[in-house]
């Protein structure tokens, strides 16, 4: 378990969460776009291979369209979806130009995962588009991704997703920009004397137990579904941190082996 195996990192996934692209009042963080677009155009540039997992396409249709809310039903949800995947695109396309950075764009439903040839067939993609100098941007494709009998096609949520992305490209690292710091021992919005958890090694039950569910010590800020990540993460032998993504320049600071974030490594 040590941080010093991140300098060695060369293909790296980055994942940016809605709570990270999206204003609290709804209106998109152009600021936080734009110090994301700078940060991995840089690294690109330096000779780090990266790819971009984001969320935010509903968040981003709600904006365009000038709704408060998410709608109850589910063909409204895939209709934002497929309205904000495009103006998500145009904003990463726009900014990331800005740093002399192509994209390109791979939409993916969790059955192209599951069917081996699909899978390969995404494998290859990826790593022809970096093999191009390109940062490829993976979202799920919510237009079409849904959950009904026993075809399913979502993975659940993108923190899945950057796992599942990191060894589908057999990247070296998962760094996950969230609304939290990284991990805690308990809730630090509701216990003054919560302590940020420096590593971990092993998803262990009792570690899940105490992040799930409402009224559990980390609330429900999705920190189940980060640490249902990791499993995949350490069961790929891959490595993942955990940080705040309201603070983009830290990135470099984490590939330096400095203690930033939740480091989930053995």
């Amino acid at each position: 378990m040590n941080r010093e195996k991140l300098k060695t990192a060369k293909r790296i996934v980055i994942k940016i969460g809605t709570s990270s692209l999206i204003l609290a009042n709804g209106k998109i963080n152009l600021k936080n776009i734009d110090e994301l677009a700078f940060m991995l155009s840089s690294l690109q540039h330096e000779g780090y291979e990266i790819i971009l997992v984001t969320s935010g396409a509903i968040g981003v249709g709600l904006n365009v369209l000038g709704l408060d809310k998410r709608p109850a039903e589910m063909a409204q949800q895939q209709a934002l979806a497929a309205i904000g995947q495009v103006e998500l695109m145009s904003l990463y396309k726009h900014t990331f130009a800005r740093y002399q950075q192509k994209i390109s764009q791979l939409l993916l439903t969790n059955d192209v995962i599951e069917f081996p040839e699909s899978r390969k067939n995404a494998s290859d993609a990826l790593n022809a588009t970096l093999s191009l100098g390109i940062i490829p941007i993976i979202n799920e494709n919510d237009a079409v991704s849904v959950d009904e009998m026993d075809h399913k096609t979502k993975f659940g949520d993108n923190d899945r997703l950057g796992a599942i992305v990191t060894t589908l490209s057999d990247a070296d690292l998962l760094i996950m920009l969230s609304d939290i710091d990284g991990l805690y021992d308990k809730n630090p919005t509701i216990f003054d004397d919560a302590s940020l958890i420096e590593t971990v090694s092993e998803i262990t039950d009792h570690l899940m137990k105490a992040a799930g569910g409402a009224g559990s010590r980390f609330g429900t800020g999705g920190m189940t579904s980060k640490l249902e990540a990791a499993k995949l993460i350490f069961g790929a032998n891959k490595q993942m941190v955990l940080t705040n993504g309201a603070r983009i320049w830290e990135i470099r600071d984490i590939l330096e082996a400095k203690k930033k974030g939740t480091y989930f490594g053995q």
